[in-house]
């Protein structure tokens, strides 16, 4: 397959299948699979930044002290935009970006804050095609991996807000649209570009670390039993080694 055929195919079966497996178990009300899904998608997404992304963006520079310094701007980049995010629902010290639930929180707004998150994951998954094949399939297992759980939330987010089964479901769906879109435009983009892939990359990575460490390995701590942990380890384990797996057979 041509680089734009691999960015269609993994951006539009990679986000129905998401969107599939996520609304299964959040309309099914299997809520309890979803700090299994969690750990897997943090082991997913450090073995993507780790073991694949950044060793070939700091193959394709001339300056690494550039690239770990880009690391380091991505990362300060994600904690910002998030903060705005939750600013921007947050008026008081006790609104719900603060407690453990998001109860409070504006159904339309996740759903336009996904679409945009959607599209930048579009434009990363271009990035790493147009570095390498097989590359670009790990991160893109490694955004599907994390997309899986998200999306479970914003299933619950938009019925408690009182959408229905289907207008939720129809919302995931066009939301996970801009995923295709992000990948395609960039696509025309960068082909032209080819000398920010490494920037991007080391971007992707920035992502995928900040949201694993940030947003993903908290929620785990709240689990502090010997038997919650060794599930957890052991499930993160799995989500690294199909990483590892997954780009062995790309090759």
């Amino acid at each position: 397959m041509s680089i734009l055929s691999w960015i269609v195919v993994t951006s539009a079966v990679g986000g129905a299948a998401s969107l599939l497996l996520a609304g299964s178990f959040a309309l099914s009300l299997r809520a309890s699979w979803v700090p299994t899904l969690v750990s897997y998608a943090v082991g997913a997404l450090l073995g993507a930044a780790f073991l694949e992304i950044l060793p070939e963006a700091f193959r394709l520079t001339k300056n690494p002290g550039m690239m770990t310094g880009t690391i380091l701007f991505g990362i300060l980049l994600f904690f910002i935009l998030e903060k705005l995010v939750l600013w921007r629902h947050c008026h008081t010290e006790h609104c719900e970006a603060h407690e453990s639930h998001d109860h409070g929180r504006s159904g339309l707004m996740i759903m336009i804050g996904n679409t945009f998150h959607n599209f930048v994951d579009g434009i990363l998954i271009a990035a790493a095609f147009l570095s390498d094949i097989h590359l670009g399939i790990v991160t893109a297992i490694a955004i599907i991996a994390h997309e899986i759980p998200q999306e479970v939330g914003d299933f619950m987010i938009l019925l408690h807000s009182g959408y229905t089964k289907r207008q939720a479901i129809f919302f995931n769906l066009a939301s996970s649209g801009a995923t295709l879109i992000g990948g395609t435009l960039a696509y025309g983009i960068l082909k032209s570009m080819q000398g920010i892939i490494p920037t991007l990359l080391a971007l992707a990575a920035s992502s995928m670390i900040y949201v694993a460490v940030a947003d993903l390995i908290p929620g785990l701590h709240k689990r502090t039993e010997i038997r919650a942990t060794i599930h957890q380890v052991l499930l993160i384990s799995l989500g690294i080694g199909s990483i590892f797996a997954a780009a062995r057979l790309a090759e």
